[in-house]
């Protein structure tokens, strides 16, 4: 079988019980946990390309819009162009739509853009419907299992091996916390570990949502500790900086922020905001230093500047080499495709906040 090679922590990873906070287990590796999510699959027929044809991966968002507006637009994640079918030059997108995914029976052109520019529209649009799946287990291997976990496995009846509820919590290797994966557990099977007395690996039947292969050399980078230099993102991709992002806001709302004395005064190095991760990324570095966090949206940037992620207001933001984030992030669209200034629009939130904004 293969391993998560990535996971080669002591204790990395502690299954507990979401209900009553007790511990299932701990182990140091895992498999499973990184793989592909199924992913939706669509055909646009009719399609006409604004601008150059997309191919590969296309971008974080997707949102199509229907030219008759009797719909909202809706939403495909991590999109991906397998380019045009065959024999009916249809546009094939694949992409994560467990959320807002296009409503089934639809009909009537389409218009599609990635929040920054409009790709094009489409007559009309059908999706593909995949075959049969079965989920692969989550295996927890070295698994260290806790006086409870034991007495379940001994029972073996199928009330005891199903779990409930569950956090699979996972640390870094300074032992900070740094994210978590909520599971329905069941247990598939367990056999001793090859590594050790008294440890097990454990199949699980988890329902768990996956983190994509894209992301896991960013997840590998993050699961050795947290970065000490800023920028450790500026050379990433679009797309491998929002996998960035996930981990930056996923550990930096688990932390404490000591709050500031009003009047402190943040640098802001605005040289690598060439897209909505990267702005976030480097408000998040200002305030709070090497992978910090400040806000991955415009709603969680408000909920910052509340309290209780060590900003306290009123403040000042010197934010430098600030044409670059007006050059990319200027002129994009809202989800329903109307233009809009991200860069105007955080200006407006921080000033709100108390923040006090110059721009060289």
């Amino acid at each position: 079988m293969h391993e998560d090679t990535a996971h080669r922590g002591p204790g990395r990873y502690r299954l507990t019980d979401t209900e009553s906070g007790q511990v299932w287990g701990v182990c140091a590796e895992t498999e499973g946990l990184f793989r592909e999510p199924r992913r939706g699959t669509y055909e646009l027929f009719g399609w006409v390309a604004d601008g150059a044809e997309a191919y590969g991966w296309v971008a974080s968002r997707v949102w199509l819009v229907p030219e008759d507006k009797t719909l909202d637009a809706w939403l495909l994640e991590d999109v991906e162009s397998l380019g045009r079918r065959a024999g009916t030059g249809a546009l094939v997108l694949t992409g994560l739509d467990d959320y807002e995914g296009p409503p089934e029976g639809h009909r009537g052109p389409v218009r599609l853009h990635d929040e920054y520019r409009w790709l094009g529209t489409c007559q009309e649009f059908a999706r593909i419907l995949p075959p049969e799946h079965t989920e692969p287990p989550l295996v927890l291997r070295q698994l260290a299992p806790a006086d409870r976990l034991e007495r379940a496995l001994t029972t073996g009846t199928r009330r005891t091996l199903d779990l409930g509820e569950a956090w699979l919590e996972i640390q870094d290797d300074r032992g900070e916390p740094l994210t978590d994966r909520l599971l329905r557990p069941k247990v598939r099977t367990w056999r001793p570990s090859p590594c050790g007395t008294n440890l097990i690996d454990l199949e699980l039947d988890a329902e768990l949502t996956p983190v994509p292969a894209h992301a896991q050399p960013i997840w590998e980078r993050w699961l050795a500790g947290p970065p000490d230099t800023p920028g450790a993102w500026t050379g990433l991709s679009t797309r491998q900086r929002g996998a960035w992002l996930d981990l930056v806001r996923e550990r930096g709302c688990r932390l404490q922020h000591p709050d500031r004395r009003a009047g402190h005064a943040y640098e802001l190095d605005g040289q690598h905001i060439t897209d909505e991760p990267g702005l976030y990324l480097a408000l998040g570095e200002a305030l709070h230093g090497p992978g910090g966090y400040f806000g991955a949206s415009l709603h969680a940037l408000v909920d910052c500047l509340r309290g209780n992620f060590g900003y306290t207001a009123p403040a000042t933001l010197h934010w430098r080499q600030a044409a670059t984030a007006r050059k990319n992030l200027s002129q994009l669209l809202t989800q329903d495709g109307e233009p809009y200034n991200l860069v105007a629009t955080v200006l407006e939130v921080l000033a709100q906040g108390g923040m006090r904004v110059t721009l060289t």
